[in-house]
């Protein structure tokens, strides 16, 4: 379209606030402060719907509940089946789903706005106007706060939509849900084939740590299977891998030792938990040269082996290859294998089901799952091959694991295709172009006009000059002069047509 006010025949601009039903307070936030706190939450009662039960465009069953009492306190805020949800906090907004029949009573918490719409409204459609990407990129631009970005009640009111005639917004959810159920299949069998290239990286390393990967070359007619191990692979203790001296395990400094006031944005690279997680040791936070001089017992240098002590489960390993020298953090255990060790080989061992198993069962605490270095260094056993037999061990992994990480990388690619082909869908229906217009339906203007009628008989809105025809704080204009600021983005005019795509295909192989 030409511009962004441009709309198809028939269709005209609203608000969120026009769209309401014709109710007092059909659109209100949750209760904030003392009103709902933590200490209300029981075991049962009423629903408390959340930021966490907003997923985007879909309803996500996360429970939570306050009593019938208190819920009758909170009445006000009450959402029920069909009812919009639309969370007001988040970096990504607006972010919405339709409530489904609870079987309970519920109410919205903070940060959460109960839209009730009106029935001559299709809430489906709505929903897919508000998660669709024109609704996106106009939220980018009005998001304030930097810690806790926002649209405000206010602000979601008077959010612009586009409002084609009711047998239209049928016509765009019939044929979006359709083109959508296709993607979503193609999508679920994307997620299930990531699943199993997980579930082969671990076989991968749970076939190297127990010496079933040298089955298939190496005579194994006189090997005898021994605790699980078989192949001349043998248990050693983590001190057993080292040269001997106690600062070879150790683990990251603690307390005032390494304080936030102490990062820096350049320096001496600082690894984190999340660091080992990922394998991905770019660091944004340092300390400078004079810390990590301070710091050196805590250093983790290239072909040191990092096991994470903090998790659910705790047990992550992974090698460090970094040329920079580091320090490593609280909750992070650093190995320093002598040289007749292969760290590579290690943190496959370690990432083992054989070793997990080992660390998840000296594991304490419930709020923070810890297993110590205390219970590292005596109560885990890590399974090691030959000397001899490292390299060539560690080569047939790399070329099994090499496969998986490729089939990893389609399968990503895979996901972000069917994430832009998504938006594509939406934004093609909210530009008019994914269904046909029909001269025979009831123009949107009218629809408009007949809530706004019915609201202000209910006395739930104060009548109003504006036309509900117009763009938001549209001024008077001619064809050659530029649109309010404050209209909608313009849509895209050269996205794919797309109301006849077909369900997506995904040829992936699994390697074995």
């Amino acid at each position: 379209m030409s511009n962004p006010s441009e709309l198809p025949g028939g269709w005209a601009w609203a608000t969120l606030d026009d769209l309401q039903a014709a109710e007092v307070a059909a659109m209100t936030d949750g209760p904030f402060g003392s009103n709902l706190k933590s200490s209300h939450y029981t075991d049962s009662g009423a629903r408390v719907i959340r930021l966490q039960n907003i997923g985007d465009g879909r309803y996500i069953d996360e429970k939570a509940f306050i009593s019938l009492n208190h819920f009758e306190e909170l009445r006000k805020h009450e959402v029920r089946a069909g009812d919009l949800v639309i969370a007001s906090l988040g970096n990504e907004l607006p972010r919405a789903c339709l409530i489904p029949d609870l079987k309970n009573p519920a109410i919205v918490k903070a940060d959460c706005i109960r839209m009730r719409v009106h029935p001559e409204v299709d809430n489906r459609w709505l929903l897919y106007t508000l998660i669709a990407p024109q609704a996106r990129a106009y939220a980018a631009e009005r998001i304030r706060g930097v810690g806790r970005p926002r649209l405000g009640l206010n602000e979601i009111r008077r959010f612009p939509v586009p409002v084609p005639p009711i047998d239209e917004q049928r016509r765009i959810v019939a044929a979006l849900e359709e083109q959508l159920s296709r993607l979503d299949a193609a999508i679920a069998s994307v997620c299930a084939a990531k699943m199993e290239t997980v579930r082969l990286l671990q076989s991968i390393y749970d076939d190297a740590a127990s010496g079933r990967v040298a089955d298939a070359w190496r005579d194994i007619s006189d090997d005898v299977e021994v605790e699980g191990l078989r192949n001349g692979w043998v248990w050693r203790i983590p001190s057993d891998l080292t040269d001997g001296a106690k600062e070879n395990i150790v683990i990251g400094p603690f307390g005032s030792n390494l304080k936030v006031s102490d990062y820096e944005d350049s320096g001496v690279p600082l690894v984190f938990v999340r660091n080992i997680r990922s394998g991905d040791f770019a660091s944004t936070k340092y300390v400078s040269q004079r810390k990590a001089e301070e710091l050196k017992s805590h250093s983790v240098k290239t072909g040191d082996l990092l096991i994470t002590k903090m998790g659910e489960p705790p047990g992550d390993a992974a090698a460090y290859r970094e040329a920079e020298d580091g320090i490593v953090t609280a909750d992070c255990i650093r190995l320093r294998p002598s040289v007749c060790w292969d760290v590579d080989y290690l943190a496959v061992a370690v990432n083992s089901t054989l070793v997990r198993r080992q660390i998840e069962a000296a594991t304490r605490g419930v709020a923070q799952r810890k297993v110590s270095l205390a219970r590292f260094r005596e109560g885990v056993k890590i399974p090691v091959p030959p000397e001899s037999l490292q390299g060539r061990v560690m080569r047939e992994v790399n070329d099994r694991v090499s496969k998986v990480r490729r089939l990893q990388e389609a399968l990503d690619r895979a996901e972000k295709w069917a994430e832009a082909l998504r938006r594509s869908l939406l934004a093609e229906a909210f530009a008019g172009r994914l269904v046909s217009q029909d001269p025979a339906d009831e123009p949107a203007n009218t629809l408009l006009a007949r809530i706004r009628a019915e609201r202000e008989e209910a006395g739930a809105t104060k009548p109003r000059r504006r036309s509900p025809g117009r763009a938001p704080a549209q001024r008077k204009r001619t064809t050659d002069t530029a649109p309010a600021p404050d209209a909608p983005p313009s849509f895209r005019g050269d996205a794919p047509a797309l109301a006849t795509a077909t369900q997506p295909t995904l040829d992936l192989e699994i390697p074995s």
